[in-house]
């Protein structure tokens, strides 16, 4: 049986697959040869070379990737701007007390748990520029409105609301990327709009040390909220105007311009996202399937640690002996390293496919390290706590890497969203229980919660690499069964039975031209039933 080689530069076609490898397992291949149609719904993309094919891909990137990073810039500034309150008068002017403000800080993930698995259905159902510019606006409005709070009963209803609000928007951006981008694409695209949290970071700390300065009856906290509720207002009107529904919709092409961005993801992503619908035996497989919960855990582990460190930084900080005004100056180096770690971790999860789950053990070793200092600082220096305190950074770079194994190791459009809402579920699990650890009795050292931080990266390392091991295996499984090689960079059985290896822009080109798609190559079917699909390390 021929073998296909995933490691050749050239596109490889496979052609007349042997009757033996047509699996009933593997619906795309079954059943008689059909008449091939050109590309789709019987346009062409023939005029488009390499250099245009980068154009336009350049063009894309300029009008979606803006758009996304400015999302997730204020997803997180929204988030994280109460770690900057609490150090301004927040605390006092609401009147907390003992545990209030975890709780202030843990509620808004009840509402993220509350409409995480209800907006994925929403996400892949509704027009999604428009479902998400409308939720920006509900978004901004709440933000807003914690200004106007005096008390612990009014802070927790608006966090919550706040956290309704923003469980739209990760399934949302994933949504989006996923559906304009190929596999190989698609983890550098994700760090670059999940940087956008760490350069809210910096404009957030920015923005809370000049408004630290005010003196007024407002009192700088309020200014906070005011002044980042009505920025995320008005973002969304840019949504609302900039960003395409779909690929067939995007105005900003033309008509033979989104029939190539189109075929290109049918080929070299993880398949069409238009007129799907919900297919229950999807959500099914994702239940059943064992990378989801190895997933999951991952996913899980690595947020009791952030959930506790967004919240808390400013006074952990300022424990180590610095005012109000600095502990916010102090965040921007760490955010810093954040972005330094999350686009470059990205670049490299995109350039190699075997990269992945190595890179998210990698990048959680530092803060092992940097939680057995802070959890030491009795009896070491305030700046080699501070130092521990820095290697925390490369943390959250963890989850946007997460986030594209998702996206790339997911085919159809059910099955991809049920995982991402379990994914959010994970996330604001351990959101939740992350501040609950900050014990207010162990204030400033908050000893628990750091032997707890460093016990949580280490099970993390334990499970990405039982991860890797298992898709290995699997990969090797579908090739003996298959008798080919399959592709990573690749959507799976498509053209009647040619199974592509996409190793660069060039070669993805070069498919839309060559591969002939059927209409059942535009057909939601999952990763377990795509003939030559393999898995992203």
């Amino acid at each position: 049986m021929t073998m296909l080689s995933c490691s050749e530069r050239e596109p490889l076609l496979q052609h007349d697959q042997p009757e033996s490898s047509r699996s009933k397992n593997h619906p795309i291949m079954a059943g008689p040869e059909v008449n091939l149609v050109p590309n789709g719904d019987g346009g062409s993309v023939g005029n488009i070379g390499p250099d245009e094919a980068r154009r336009i891909l350049r063009r894309i990137d300029w009008r979606i990737m803006p758009l996304l990073f400015l999302t997730y810039t204020f997803n997180f500034m929204d988030k994280t701007i109460l770690s900057s309150a609490s150090v301004f008068g927040l605390r006092e002017d609401t009147h907390l007390e003992g545990s209030n403000y975890s709780w202030v800080s843990s509620i808004f993930y009840f509402g993220y748990f509350l409409w995480a698995y209800p907006t994925t259905l929403l996400v892949a159902r509704l027009p999604i520029g428009k479902y998400l510019s409308a939720d920006t606006f509900v978004w901004g409005a709440v933000v807003a409105l914690t200004a106007a709070c005096s008390n612990y009963g009014g802070l927790i209803t608006v966090r919550f609301f706040l956290g309704i609000a923003e469980a739209t928007i990760s399934p949302a951006l994933m949504f989006i990327t996923s559906t304009w981008y190929t596999r190989d694409e698609i983890p550098v695209r994700t760090g670059i709009w999940f940087a956008g949290n760490s350069v809210g970071g910096i404009v957030s700390s920015l923005l809370a040390y000049g408004i630290g300065h005010v003196s007024d009856n407002i009192h700088p906290w309020r200014w906070m909220f005011i002044i980042l509720g009505v920025a995320t207002f008005l973002l969304g009107f840019g949504l609302l105007l900039l960003l395409p529904d779909t690929i067939s919709g995007a105005e900003f092409l033309s008509p033979e311009e989104r029939q190539w961005a189109g075929d290109r993801v049918v080929i070299a992503g993880t398949g069409r996202t238009e007129n799907a619908t919900w297919k229950w035996e999807q959500v099914t497989e994702c239940l059943q399937d064992p990378k989801t919960w190895l997933i999951w855990s991952v996913a899980l582990l690595c947020q009791i640690p952030n959930g506790g460190t967004q919240n808390f930084a400013n006074l952990v900080i300022k424990s180590f002996g610095f005012s109000s005004l600095e502990s916010t100056l102090i965040n921007i180096p760490y955010s810093i390293i954040s972005v330094a770690a999350i686009s470059g971790t990205g670049w490299v999860a995109g350039r190699f496919r075997s990269m992945n789950c190595i890179l998210v053990g990698l990048v959680v070793v530092p803060p092992v390290v940097g939680s057995a200092l802070i959890g030491s600082r009795s009896s070491i220096p305030h700046g080699v706590s501070l130092f521990g305190y820095f290697l925390l950074s490369t943390g959250p770079s963890a989850l946007p890497l997460l986030l594209s194994l998702v996206q790339s190791n997911y085919r159809g459009v059910t099955k991809k969203m049920t995982m991402t809402a379990m994914l959010f579920i994970a996330y604001c699990t351990g959101n939740i229980v992350g501040p609950q650890l900050f014990k207010s009795d162990e204030e400033p050292t908050y000893d628990t919660a750091f032997r707890a931080i460093m016990v949580c990266y280490a099970l993390v390392i334990f499970l990405i690499a039982t991860l890797r091991v298992y898709l290995q295996l699997v990969n090797k499984w579908r090739q003996r069964e298959e008798g080919i090689q399959g592709s990573a960079g690749a959507s799976g059985a498509v053209g009647g039975g040619k199974v592509f290896d996409i190793t660069d822009t060039r070669n993805v080109t070069e498919a839309v031209h060559e591969v002939r798609l059927r209409p059942e190559d535009y057909e939601d079917t999952t990763d377990w039933k795509s003939f030559g699909f393999r898995y992203r390390l």
